[in-house]
């Protein structure tokens, strides 16, 4: 893989592309081959790939001296009096891969000061990649070549694309969509939906639940951020990482940044 444009970069960028590279091909194998499926203490499956890809990354992460925060490990608690750890999500969109939709991703996070000052997202059936760095933009790895990315500057919601889970999408969170009045709306697995705004290839994701944990949003907080949009949660607040709890309490809003405020005060209305 090319190096990615950016000038200045700090170590653990290029750390991280290559856990996420590493562990995508590890899961590839699993995902063509046989693998077991088991169910987590919380109903949530996991599989032989989420397993593996944790190892490849650990090891890998651990050339630094950072703490890991990864979902498929206990949490140690000493994390939350350092100043920069890695948050990690071996895999995500289990159901995605299991279900055989190609839509899961590894997640890889450097948070600093509780903001992610890295992100990096990796599709390993398309063979891309999508990676930021805070200050310097956010680039997007596909057809073998590194592109910078960014947000569109759409600002009336009924021309606004909305993305949502294909497997959590909930009955409130579909009747909110459409009185937003946002008509196109497309259901894609894992952390992909901040990946298409972040592209320019929609402009809205909505959710209302408080299972959404720390790993499931730092390295996309990185990317969207970097591109020009936002996340924040459905009650406008900035979203901290590297928290006692590891949970966002009041869902999460990603926009393209332009609609960002319109659609938080038409969720104000409904509570």
């Amino acid at each position: 893989m090319q190096n990615i444009p950016i000038s200045d970069k700090i170590p653990e960028l290029d750390i991280a592309l290559q856990a996420v590279t590493e562990a995508g091909n590890i899961i590839l194998e699993i995902y063509e081959g046989k693998y077991e499926t088991s169910i987590k203490q919380d109903n949530s499956p996991i599989t032989d790939a989420d397993l593996k890809s944790n190892e490849v990354i650990k090891r890998i992460l651990s050339k630094t001296d950072h703490q890991i925060l990864s979902e498929e490990d206990k949490d140690d608690q000493r994390r939350i009096s350092k100043n920069k750890i890695w948050i990690v999500d071996p895999l995500d969109g289990t159901s995605d891969f299991i279900d055989k939709t190609g839509e899961f991703t590894v997640m890889i996070a450097l948070i600093k000061n509780k903001k992610p000052i890295i992100g990096v997202i990796g599709w390993p059936t398309e063979k891309t990649i999508f990676a930021a760095q805070e200050g310097k933009g956010a680039y997007r790895f596909s057809g073998n070549e590194w592109r910078k990315i960014s947000v569109t500057k759409i600002s009336e919601l009924p021309k606004c694309r909305a993305v949502g889970s294909r497997h959590h999408l909930s009955d409130k969170e579909k009747m909110f969509i459409k009185k937003l009045g946002i008509k196109n709306f497309t259901s894609i697995g894992s952390s992909l939906k901040v990946g298409k705004i972040s592209s320019g290839e929609a402009e809205a994701y909505i959710t209302t639940t408080n299972k959404m944990k720390e790993w499931d949003s730092a390295a996309s907080y990185c990317i969207i951020s970097e591109a020009g949009g936002k996340m924040t949660d459905m009650l406008g607040n900035d979203l901290t990482y590297n928290n006692k709890i590891v949970n966002h309490q009041n869902g999460i809003l990603v926009t393209n940044g332009l609609i960002h405020n319109t659609i938080l005060e038409e969720f104000k209305k409904l509570n």
